[in-house]
């Protein structure tokens, strides 16, 4: 069935692109794309009032559609694009996250008296085989016995595990528990505490006897660095999420931001450094409300003209411009858009961040290095169905008019 349904989608928005855009028209005039414009956002189910788009001409910076652009609206994972811009402009595409293993105690001969502590800081893609690393590394340094235990510290964060305005449900389904310290997006109540337990069996692999259990505690100011691992570069990181548009990751840069940015690694934090950062780039931030990284929350408000000014300032900027181009879907080819827009003009044309949420539905980004486009729909709730259908329809006539 779900075959058969992606099919239809697919043959519903072809057919839609053809009566909008047929094979070789070009707009003689803006009013006339403006027209056709205006014609592909028309579907069923998607109020008009609860809805906005806007274009602009990337070279001249001219508006060639406005509907709705002041309108505040929910943005679903169109929120990942501020997160983008946040992070690659205050912490660097080179930026790597660490994670640390710590000796509180001192070394005799091959005996760590006391604990080991693995301290980690955010790194959303800490795996298991990092911590055979961690362990090796420990062995490395002439360790064959640790007296005390193994401590999971995750304090870089706070221990909130969900963002404000998250739906109950959200928690597990639609992300992992939020940690400072976890491994393999562990799904556990409390993943410092089987970060701790995992490298604890990593240690005893890689012959490391241990004495004392894994426990949660905090690294002191003593403490003796033994090893560390890095993440990939933050330019992957935020490509894997926004390809994905993957919420977990999301959250943990934003914190990331708070901890970096404001000493403090909570969403709030990293949110109101967010918020700086548009202010300074001269994004308007009237109706804009931002609340989580992923967009899940239902507090979270983001406006069209919000969100071209944005991906205007990263088009404009030669450093940022390759990272975000790489780092969004291509339409029919990767990504959250590789089952969209997969003939016709748009196909690897359109470079663009898809939002999907019960009450929202969005498409911005670029058009053949042409146009930046931004389109948010809300609904109670919104029929994504549809939405997707206006969206598609609303890139393939920019492609086709580039």
């Amino acid at each position: 069935m779900a075959a058969v349904r992606s099919l239809t989608l697919l043959a519903a928005i072809a057919a839609a692109a053809v009566l909008v855009a047929p094979a070789g028209a070009r707009p003689a005039r803006h009013g006339g794309l403006e027209l056709r414009l205006a014609h592909a956002l028309a579907v069923p189910q998607v109020r008009a009032d609860e809805s906005g788009a806007v274009v602009l001409d990337l070279e001249t910076g001219q508006a060639l559609f406005t509907r709705n652009g002041a309108n505040s609206l929910a943005p679903a994972s169109n929120e990942k694009l501020v997160v983008t811009f946040g992070v690659l402009t205050a912490l660097g595409p080179s930026y790597r996250i660490e994670t640390d293993v710590l000796g509180e105690g001192s070394q005799s001969g091959s005996v760590w008296q006391g604990d080991l502590v693995l301290k980690g800081y955010g790194d959303p893609t800490l795996s298991a085989r990092d911590l055979r690393s961690l362990a090796r590394q420990v062995r490395a340094d002439g360790i064959g016995r640790v007296t005390g235990g193994v401590l999971g510290d995750a304090t870089w964060f706070d221990d909130r595990r969900t963002a404000p305005g998250w739906k109950s449900s959200f928690y597990i389904f639609e992300s992992p528990p939020l940690s400072a310290l976890a491994i393999d997006r562990s799904n556990a109540a409390d993943p410092a505490l089987e970060a701790a337990r995992q490298f604890r069996t990593a240690l005893v692999s890689a012959g490391v006897a241990v004495a004392g259990q894994a426990r949660l505690g905090t690294a002191g100011d003593e403490a003796v660095p033994l090893g560390l691992v890095l993440s990939p570069p933050l330019s992957d990181i935020v490509s894997f999420m926004d390809h994905k548009s993957d919420n977990y990751t999301a959250e943990l840069l934003l914190k990331q931001l708070g901890a970096q940015q404001a000493d403090v690694g909570t969403t709030a934090a990293g949110a109101a450094v967010l918020r700086g950062l548009l202010a300074d780039a001269g994004v308007p931030l009237d109706g804009v409300r931002l609340v989580d990284g992923s967009g899940l929350s239902l507090l979270d408000r983001l406006t069209p003209n919000a969100l071209v000014v944005l991906l205007q300032a990263m088009w404009n900027d030669p450093e940022l411009r390759p990272l975000v181009m790489s780092s969004l879907p291509l339409a029919g080819v990767n990504g959250t858009l590789a089952h969209r827009m997969r003939t016709g003009p748009a196909r690897a044309h359109v470079v663009a961040k898809t939002g999907t949420t019960s009450q929202a539905s969005a498409l911005s980004g670029f058009v053949k290095r042409r146009y930046v486009f931004a389109i948010l729909q809300n609904g109670h709730p919104i029929s994504s169905w549809w939405a997707r259908i206006a969206q598609d329809r609303f890139a393939t006539v920019l492609a086709s008019s580039a």
